[in-house]
């Protein structure tokens, strides 16, 4: 049976760490997708179009990675995409509550959908969408931090004016 994972998240935007944990993931599924939150309550920094373009580019050579779009209950999307499992990346202690409560509530939704945590590569930890994009708007080189279409995107972002 073929073993498929969602990666849920906003991806706004994605980072070298997300990567990371994505490439890492394929070596125990054999799928990923890669779903993006609508979210209208959230302002975000980059369409959704934009997202999914950085991480299509961001992974191009990897067949066996979908990147979509979903809204409503993240349970549900897994289930029509006939997903056995959810991915989700760990950086710190800190994450630890706020993702066992996710996954306790989505196992209780749907217990034939599993819970994968993977912790992220040392290299990454630090990293978050927040702090990239909050460096960025000062002026910081996040380079080494985001693939480099993001990096490009970001610095088109916030241009200083003239």
């Amino acid at each position: 049976m073929k073993k498929t994972a969602i990666y849920p998240g906003s991806f706004d935007p994605p980072t070298n760490g997300h990567i990371d944990i994505i490439k890492r993931g394929l070596k125990i599924f054999d799928t990923i997708i890669i779903a993006i939150l609508i979210n209208p309550a959230k302002q975000s920094l980059f369409t959704i179009e934009e997202r999914i373009e950085f991480l299509n580019e961001s992974l191009k050579g990897h067949p066996n990675i979908e990147v979509d779009s979903y809204s409503g209950l993240l349970v549900d999307y897994a289930a029509q995409r006939k997903a056995q499992a959810i991915l989700r990346g760990m950086r710190a202690v800190s994450d630890f509550e706020y993702e066992f409560q996710l996954a306790l509530m989505n196992r209780s939704l749907n217990r034939k959908i599993e819970t994968v945590f993977l912790m992220t590569g040392l290299r990454w930890i630090y990293i978050s969408s927040s702090i990239v994009k909050e460096a960025a708007c000062f002026g910081g080189d996040v380079a080494s931090m985001v693939p480099p279409i993001v990096n490009q995107k970001l610095k088109e972002k916030f241009k200083p004016a003239k």
